[in-house]
């Protein structure tokens, strides 16, 4: 056993020579053969190469599918990073769109503030809204303009539409306005057309009453409200609101003032107005005293 072995690798050992120098040989044929610059030689290797390259797709179908693979592998991999990129450049965009939205409503108010269509005689403070008390038992809200500024106590403040509040308290730089929802506001009103007088009274809603009117066949919602100047605390014809009615039939205000994006106030110098001294003033004025002075013994 071990002969016959022996005898077959003798055999295939020659054979296994023969067939290294002839795939040598033939390569060197090969390179010979492709570096020899001849017309004729040129058109061989075309003739060669259109007989051998069309049978060889088989063999060249693996290769180029995966490069096609590697090459689609790469473009999905850059339309992630790229899609990624957009959804972060949208976020972005975003954040964008909301600021500059925040800068145009900003705008469009400071613009109805200086549009603001107000009597010749008036003169006014422009103040910024610094802090919002607003809670379920109080609404005010702080300026940062006061007493430096010349506020004084019960001069109307408004927005760029309608009438907020009136000043309720100041200190030497910063003021505060008692708004119309508070529930002790209280502003003498006329309703137009119908020249209806009435009491807006607040109650710590965004709409506040409409007491005391005389006549509410003559009004509808709609009817446009304004101040009428009764009791000398705030100036008239100052707009208000539209009367409107709550699912209980009662007559409310819709306020022209945008209470929600409240940032910008413009306080009115009221100088024809009756002036408050104090918090007990407001309420009940001082009475002039009707007794007789006493002469001097020295004076007829």
């Amino acid at each position: 056993m071990a002969q016959n072995t022996t005898q077959y690798d003798d055999y295939l050992t020659p054979i296994r020579r023969l067939l290294v120098w002839m795939v040598l040989l033939f390569l060197i044929a090969v390179f010979v053969l492709w570096r020899i610059d001849n017309p004729r030689v040129e058109r061989f290797r075309a003739v060669i190469i259109d007989a051998i390259i069309p049978n060889m797709n088989w063999a060249i179908a693996p290769a180029t599918t995966a490069v096609n693979l590697v090459r689609d592998f790469k473009s999905y991999a850059e339309v992630i990073e790229q899609n990624q990129e957009l959804r972060r450049e949208l976020q972005r965009m975003k954040s964008w769109k909301e600021a500059a939205i925040q800068l145009e409503q900003e705008n469009a108010r400071l613009l109805e503030l200086n549009n603001l269509k107000l009597n010749p005689k008036f003169t006014f403070v422009s103040g910024i809204v610094i802090a919002d008390s607003g809670s379920p038992f109080s609404q005010s809200v702080l300026l940062n303009v006061g007493e430096r500024d010349g506020i004084v106590d019960g001069w109307p403040a408004m927005d760029g539409l309608g009438l907020v509040g009136r000043i309720a308290g100041i200190g030497s730089t910063s003021s505060r306005v008692m708004l119309l929802t508070d529930a002790s506001s209280r502003v003498p009103i006329v309703v137009q057309p119908s020249g209806q007088e009435a009491l807006v009274s607040g109650d710590n809603t965004l709409n506040p009453l409409i007491e005391f009117l005389k006549d509410t066949s003559l009004v509808r919602p709609g009817d446009r409200i304004v101040t009428s100047g009764r009791g000398g605390t705030l100036p008239p014809d100052l707009l208000i609101g539209q009367l409107v009615l709550d699912p209980h039939k009662r007559l409310r205000v819709k306020l022209a003032a945008d209470y929600e994006r409240l940032k910008f106030v413009r306080v009115l110098r009221d100088q024809s107005g009756e002036k408050i001294l104090g918090a007990g003033n407001l309420l009940l004025p001082k009475l002039k005293d009707s007794s007789p002075k006493p002469t001097h013994p020295l004076v007829d």
